[in-house]
């Protein structure tokens, strides 16, 4: 089992920033490809970010492409999401989620994702 436990969501004005963190614990954080997903109300989970188990490849959602940076720090165990230039139509439950995988596999469909934490509300005022 990975525990999973996403932090630093809030509330922020349009055009702000925040950096989303996601602690896990349990087994080996390295063995586990990461992603973010949100979820707004009324919308299906859709994928924001992915990165591999080393963390040097990554994958965004073109919608947050260019403003959003995954990263991860395998010693402290924790993803990160930092989200720039936010938008009102950024505001969601953001969840972090891992999945056991080869080193150099991204994933961006939910289903194939093993672990989920409980999520994090992101709200953006415009």
């Amino acid at each position: 089992q990975v525990q999973l436990v996403e932090s630093g969501g809030g509330l922020v004005q349009a055009g702000g920033s925040l950096r989303l963190s996601c602690a896990a614990s349990g087994r080996t954080f390295s063995n586990y490809g990461m992603g973010w997903f949100r979820q707004a109300p009324g919308k299906e989970r859709e994928f924001v970010a992915a990165i591999t188990r080393s963390g040097s490849n990554t994958n965004y959602a073109d919608s947050v492409k260019g403003r959003f940076t995954i990263s991860r720090d395998n010693v402290k165990n924790t993803v990160y999401l930092q989200m720039n230039s936010l938008k009102p139509e950024d505001a969601a439950v953001y969840y972090c989620a891992a999945y056991a995988s080869l080193a150099f596999i991204l994933r961006v469909d939910p289903g194939q994702y093993d672990y989920w934490g409980q999520g994090t509300q992101v709200t953006v005022s415009s």
